[in-house]
C-alpha cells in the first residue's frame, strides 16, 4: 500500500497547474436519446454549510464543465458530480420505471439464498416475505487504480445510484489524491447504511472487498452495514457463458439490452487516465472515466430489470422468449434454481420442440431430468443422442452408458443394457483407435469392459 500511495503523493507533487479554461464536452446521447440536463447541487450546498474555509477552493473551469463539485465532510473534501435521470428515461430496451414493476421478480434472489440455506428447492413467499423498496435499492460500481483486491488498490472514483423522489440519481466521488481518500470513505460510511440492497457486477468479488478493506485500513473500523447483495455477474454468466463472446457488462448491455456505446473509454483505460492526471494535473481525459462509469450505473439499473422481469414470469410477454437453444436451456436451468419451475418447463418445453440442439445440450437436459425423475424424457433425449453419435466424426457414448444403466437398474433388461454398452464400447475403440491414450482415457475404457463382462457374467447366470 505504501509504494503506491507514495507513487500517488510524488505524481500529484509534480503536476502543473491545472488549466483554467477547457473544450466544452461533447453532448452525447444514450440509446438514441437526449441525455439529460445534470443537475448537481450536493457538493455546492456542502461547500455553503463549512462556510468560508469550503469556499476558499476553487475548481478550474475545466471541472465546472463537467460538473464536477467539491463536497467537503468531517474529514475533508473531494469531488462529487451528480446527475439525475428521470425515470421514464429509456437506456436501451427498459426504462428505469420499470424497476418498481420487477420488484416481485427481485424477490426472488433473497427467496433462492433462504432455500439454499435451509436446503431446499424452493420456499413459501408468504413464509419469508422480502420488502424490496426501489427507494433502498443502490448500485455500486468502482474504477480503482489496479485489478486486485489487495491492499494495494485504490478506488480513485466510486459510482452509485439510487432513486430519490421521481428521478435515478448517479453519484460520482473522485479523489485528487490520496489524501481525499479518507473524506470520500467518511462520505460513503454515512450514506450506505440507508440502504438495505446492494447491486453490482461482480460486486461480490471485487468491488465491495475492495471497498470494505479501504474503510478499515483508513480507520473507519465502526463502519457496520450488511445489505443483500445482489451480484449479476452469476445469472449473467449462468444464462450467457457460452452464447456471448463476453460476459463483460459492456457486452452484455450491447448484445442483450439494446445499448450502444459512443465514444466510450474502456475501463481498462481507466487507471492509466488516472494516473496521467496525478502527473499533469489536466482533468480533461477524466471526462471519459466519469461517462464510463455513468453509464455502468445505467446498465446495472437495466440489468436488473431484465433478470426482475424473468424471475417475474414476463417471459412471452414483457420479454420475447431466447431463440437459441443453449440460451433456451440455460435460462431454463437457471429459472428452475430460482425457483420458477412453470417458467423453466416452458423453455424445455421450446428447447425441445426445435429439434436443433447439439448433443452436449440435449444430454445436460437430460441430467436435469434424470435427478428430478422425469425418466421419459431422458430416456427419449439419450435414445437421440445415442443415435445421432453413430455418424459424428467425434463420438461420446455418455448416452449410452446412460441407456445402459437405465435398462439394468430400472426396467431390469440386461441384455438391452449389455447391448447398449457393447455399442459404448465400439464407439470409444473406434475414436482412440490409432491414439497414445492418456490414464483418463484408458480408465474409460477399462470402466465399459467391466460393465460388458459384469453384465455378461449376470446374463449367464440368469441363463444358467
Amino acid at each position: 500500500m505504501s509504494s503506491l500511495r507514495e507513487k500517488m503523493m510524488r505524481l500529484r507533487g509534480s503536476a502543473a497547474p491545472a488549466a483554467e479554461t477547457a473544450v466544452p464536452a461533447e453532448t452525447s446521447t444514450l440509446s438514441g436519446e437526449a441525455r439529460p440536463t445534470p443537475q448537481h447541487s450536493a457538493g455546492s450546498e456542502a461547500a455553503a454549510e463549512h462556510g468560508g474555509e469550503a469556499q476558499e477552493e476553487r475548481l478550474s473551469s475545466a471541472w465546472d464543465e463537467m460538473n464536477v463539485r467539491i463536497h467537503h465532510t468531517s474529514l475533508g473534501g473531494f469531488l462529487l458530480r451528480e446527475t439525475r435521470y428521470p425515470l421514464d428515461f429509456r437506456h436501451g430496451e427498459h426504462r428505469l420505471s420499470e424497476i418498481t414493476d420487477v420488484l416481485q421478480g427481485l424477490a426472488q434472489f433473497e427467496l433462492y439464498s433462504e432455500a439454499k440455506s435451509m436446503g431446499a428447492n424452493k420456499v413459501d413467499p408468504e413464509l419469508f416475505p422480502m420488502a424490496v423498496v426501489p427507494e433502498r435499492m443502490l448500485f455500486l460500481d468502482l474504477e480503482t487504480t489496479g485489478l486486485g483486491v489487495g491492499t494495494g488498490n485504490v478506488p480513485f472514483m466510486v459510482g452509485l445510484g439510487f432513486i430519490e423522489e421521481d428521478a435515478y440519481v448517479v453519484q460520482q466521488m473522485l479523489i485528487r489524491h490520496p489524501a481525499e481518500e479518507r473524506a470520500m470513505l467518511r462520505y460513503l460510511s454515512e450514506k450506505l447504511p440507508a440502504y438495505s440492497h446492494l447491486v453490482t457486477y461482480n460486486g461480490r468479488t471485487f468491488d465491495w472487498p475492495v471497498l470494505a478493506g479501504r474503510l478499515v485500513l483508513n480507520g473507519l473500523r465502526d463502519f457496520r452495514w450488511e445489505p443483500y447483495h445482489v451480484d449479476l455477474l452469476h445469472p449473467s454468466r449462468s444464462i450467457w457463458r457460452n452464447t456471448l463472446s463476453s460476459c463483460k457488462l459492456s457486452h452484455v448491455e450491447e448484445e442483450r439490452l439494446g445499448i450502444e456505446r459512443e465514444d466510450d473509454v474502456p475501463g481498462s483505460l481507466a487507471p492509466a487516465i488516472y494516473f496521467q492526471f496525478l502527473a499533469d494535473g489536466n482533468p480533461d481525459p477524466l471526462f471519459g472515466v466519469f461517462r464510463h462509469n455513468e453509464i455502468d450505473m445505467l446498465s446495472l439499473a437495466a440489468l436488473v430489470i431484465r433478470f426482475g422481469h424473468l424471475l417475474g414470469g414476463a417471459m412471452g410477454g414483457r420479454l420475447a422468449y431466447p431463440e437459441g437453444p443453449e440460451e433456451q436451456l440455460r435460462t431454463g436451468l437457471w429459472l428452475e434454481r430460482m425457483g420458477q419451475t412453470e417458467e423453466a418447463a416452458a423453455l424445455y418445453a421450446k428447447f425441445e420442440a426445435g429439434g436443433k440442439a447439439e448433443p452436449r445440450l440435449m444430454l445436460q437436459l437430460a441430467e436435469r431430468d434424470k435427478k428430478y425423475g422425469n425418466w421419459e424424457r431422458a430416456v427419449l433425449l439419450w435414445q437421440q443422442v445415442a443415435a445421432l453419435m453413430a455418424e459424428h466424426a467425434h463420438p461420446s457414448w455418455d448416452a449410452h452408458i446412460e441407456l445402459a444403466m437405465y435398462h439394468e437398474h430400472s426396467t431390469k433388461q440386461p441384455r438391452l443394457a449389455l447391448q447398449f454398452t457393447e455399442a459404448a464400447f465400439d464407439l470409444a475403440h473406434a475414436r482412440y483407435e490409432g491414439l497414445r491414450l492418456d490414464a483418463k482415457s484408458r480408465a474409460e475404457i477399462e470402466a465399459i469392459r467391466k460393465r460388458m463382462d459384469r453384465l455378461r457374467a449376470k446374463l449367464a447366470k440368469l441363463s444358467g
